[in-house]
């Protein structure tokens, strides 16, 4: 269950340790550039030792967190929270989240006036050239 000597590729430990939902996520996440290891991008194959700090980001938040424990098969949560060392920051009150206009699906695409309103909602100002 445990690999107490050598290494394990990134990608399986962080779906071992159940920061992913499968292993393939978790290498697209390699590739994609969203881990690092110790500071520096990791590819799916990077040799992760204990002692190493992953960073992982998903959903717009970053995960990080010390390795304690190397593991190659995936293990139950309540194992797997023993496996490594939580330093993230809290996540967001959803007071501090700003909220996303969303338009009611179906119903076409927005008109003129409809993104006059999106910007102002926004804030998003338009900057037009002076004239000479």
């Amino acid at each position: 269950m445990t690999a107490d000597e050598g290494s394990v590729r990134v990608d399986s430990w962080i779906w071992s340790v159940r920061l992913a939902k499968t292993r393939s996520q978790a290498a697209t996440a390699a590739r994609g550039g969203h881990v690092k290891v110790n500071g520096e991008r990791a590819k799916a194959a990077h040799a992760l030792r204990v002692g190493d700090e992953v960073r992982v980001r998903q959903a717009g938040r970053e995960r990080i967190v010390i390795v304690e424990r190397l593991l190659k098969k995936r293990v139950g949560a309540s194992v797997a929270v023993e496996c490594y060392q939580d330093n993230s920051p809290p996540p967001p009150s959803p007071v501090e989240v700003p909220l996303v206009p969303r338009r009611e699906r179906g119903a076409g695409r927005p008109t003129k006036r409809d993104r006059r309103e999106l910007d102002r909602l926004r804030d998003v100002r338009r900057t037009v050239p002076e004239p000479e």
